[in-house]
């Protein structure tokens, strides 16, 4: 079987990594339409049996030519692109999988189903961290319980060595963070799906030394379809960002001067959008490499067998000195990378478009992640 890995940035070649250590792919392609970010990643993966193309996204006709020639097409780019790389793929009966990040372009997909399933494809949105690895182990949670009160996802990537004033590095888009941040998180109450505005109810989650107590606050896009899925499983459910205590603070009251705005404003002779101001900016004064870390906590309660039951997962992965790729590259691009191989060789066999806790098989996920030494630790109590 062939695979393509579209976007040449941190994700794709973390995938793209994952794929040439663990799959049986007779071929990997990555692709990208920069040419300078294609050489940079042609050289990280260097001693790797891997092809290079240069593609187009929003050439609907180049991106066709690239399907027809493979089995598996994973997206590495910004999640607008998606909704029109799924209809491609159902069209040239190509499977693809994605990184999810946004509700409404995920939903969309999600209206693709019949055709997806009448043309014997499997589309897959939401393989990443969050959503991804944590909506398999929410379904791990109502596979090992009879009721479900509540889960809560708890998740964040964040520097070893925090440099004031954010404690922050960027370790992935920061449009994509900014996104977090600023649009409404969806909440499962008691059967209801409500709205609530990111950056509150910052809460404390606590996690081994070096770490200790850290702070959670409510954003946007971590629990994707997880409310409509278990809507009638779980009683609560949200998801929540970690970070180092007081960034919340630090952060919120520049979106509440409306730095993250998408209109432009006058600025003498010249029209700015505030948002391209402050990407520039955080690109500019918080750091963009260096070590990180990758913290997980998904807290739940429920019954079984008529006594109270909880479910705790633990989860803290480091960045990979040997191979040079981040905590944040490890845990988004290994699990889709896991997923498309179980496509490949038949774990994965139905057919239409799911979200991961649809169809993934948790305890085969789980024993891939080990593989990669991305390690959960789950107790009961």
């Amino acid at each position: 079987m062939k695979i393509l890995v579209i976007g040449s940035g941190m994700m794709g070649r973390a995938i793209a990594h994952d794929l040439c250590k663990h799959s049986n792919f007779d071929n990997i392609t990555i692709a990208d339409k920069d040419d300078e970010t294609l050489r940079s990643a042609e050289k990280f993966l260097r001693g790797n049996n891997i092809d290079f193309a240069n593609l187009n996204v929003e050439d609907t006709n180049e991106v066709k030519k690239h399907f027809q020639n493979i089995d598996i097409a994973i997206s590495a780019i910004p999640y607008r692109f998606n909704y029109d790389l799924a209809r491609i793929a159902i069209e040239t009966k190509t499977h693809f999988l994605d990184l999810g990040g946004n509700n409404q372009i995920v939903e969309s997909e999600r209206g693709l189903f019949e055709k997806a399933k009448k043309n014997d494809v499997t589309i897959i949105p939401d393989c990443g961290l969050a959503p991804g690895l944590v909506s398999i182990i929410t379904r791990d949670i109502i596979d090992e319980m009879d009721s479900v009160d509540y889960v809560k996802l708890r998740v964040g990537g964040l520097p070893m060595d925090p440099k004031p004033p954010l404690n922050y590095q960027i370790v992935f888009s920061p449009n994509g963070l900014i996104n977090e941040y600023v649009e409404d998180a969806m909440v499962l109450d008691h059967g209801a799906i409500i709205k609530k505005k990111s950056m509150g109810d910052i809460e404390t989650v606590s996690f081994p030394k070096p770490f200790g107590d850290m702070e959670a606050f409510t954003t946007s896009g971590g629990c994707s379809t997880l409310p409509y899925t278990y809507r009638k499983c779980i009683g609560y459910l949200d998801y929540k960002t970690i970070r180092y205590p007081g960034h919340c603070e630090k952060f919120k009251p520049l979106l509440d001067m409306g730095l993250a705005g998408e209109n432009t404003v006058d600025i003498g002779n010249q029209k700015i959008m505030p948002r391209d101001l402050l990407i520039a900016l955080l690109l500019k004064n918080v750091p963009t490499t260096g070590k990180d870390v990758v913290l997980l906590k998904v807290l739940s309660e429920g019954m079984k067998n008529d006594k109270k039951h909880s479910l705790e997962y633990t989860m803290i992965d480091y960045y990979d000195d040997k191979n040079d790729i981040s905590a944040m590259m490890r845990t988004t691009g290994y699990p889709v990378s896991i997923t498309a191989q179980m496509l490949e060789d038949g774990a994965i066999s139905r057919r239409g478009v799911f979200c991961p806790e649809e169809i993934v098989p948790c305890t085969v996920f789980f024993e891939e992640l080990k593989k990669r030494d991305i390690q959960i630790k789950k107790e009961r109590k």
